[in-house]
């Protein structure tokens, strides 16, 4: 009992560990956002000081900080809606319809994952440029969706697969065809798993920096290129530009402390039976 319990105190120790190791970037960046520029620079840093707003008002006067954070909401948000509505069929067709080649259609689709996106910017960029969607939402929309397709439908058919089959074939007996299987039965099933690969594509389009800073100008520019905007070939402006990180990670942060629960619910998806 004894060891059982120090057992749980050492991982414990190690959680917290782990996460304050983690957190540590944003709470340094947020202590920056609060400093002046002399402050931010300042060797040895300074953890006590007067707390100032000036950096959150200069980065607010020089941007237009609400048409950066629609932008992020309309493309996040479209990008996953879409995700969602093209990797369920894809999914469902994998999980109850394998053919041959679906394991290796699986590892294909998430090899592409690990390709560097620089090895495709100048193709990418060329074909926006062809197709008129430079600079557009619709084209970081189609973008993002695509990057994060193969994540959507692997985790998806994950959720799917642990579905017991028995169930969908007494719902073939009952007469429901494959189409009211799918919509009445697999859906609300696996709605947990669905939530939770939703959130997470929501979160991995917002947080996407490479392709927004060079397919975007200034109409659909999202806070990831908010951000880039306070670097300069002078210098970086660490308070400033800690301040403008503050302002677009914060509303993804307070989302995901929202919607923790449901996420994890869903990665646990059928851990338990």
């Amino acid at each position: 009992m004894e060891k059982r319990m120090g057992q749980r105190v050492l991982a414990g120790v190690i959680g917290w560990g782990l996460a304050l190791l983690m957190f540590f970037p944003i709470f340094w960046m947020a202590l920056a956002a609060f400093k002046t520029e002399p402050q931010a620079i300042a060797t040895p840093p300074l953890l006590f000081f007067e707390p100032t707003l000036r950096s959150f008002q200069q980065v607010l006067d020089r941007a237009n900080y609400p048409h950066f954070f629609m932008n992020s909401v309309v493309i996040s948000l479209g990008s996953t809606l879409l995700g969602i509505i093209v990797g369920l069929p894809a999914a469902y067709a994998l999980a109850f319809y394998p053919g041959k080649r679906a394991k290796d259609l699986l590892v294909w689709m998430l090899s592409t994952k690990m390709m560097p996106a620089v090895g495709v910017l100048v193709p990418i960029y060329l074909m926006f440029k062809a197709a008129g969607l430079l600079d557009s939402r619709i084209g970081l929309i189609l973008l993002y969706m695509l990057a994060n397709l193969p994540i959507i439908v692997w985790m998806l058919f994950t959720f799917f697969r642990e579905v017991p089959r028995e169930i969908l074939e007494a719902a073939r007996l009952d007469g429901a065809r494959p189409v009211r299987q799918f919509l009445f039965l697999l859906l609300p099933l696996t709605a947990p798993g669905i939530a939770s690969t939703a959130l997470l594509s929501i979160i991995l389009a917002w947080n996407e920096a490479f392709w927004s800073i060079n397919l975007t100008v200034s109409q659909a520019t999202p806070l990831t290129a908010f951000i880039a905007s306070f670097s300069s070939p002078q210098g970086l402006f660490w308070s400033k530009l800690s301040a403008a990180s503050l302002l677009a990670i914060g509303p993804i942060l307070v989302f995901g402390w929202l919607t923790q629960r449901q996420l994890v619910r869903g990665l646990t998806f059928g851990a338990v039976k």
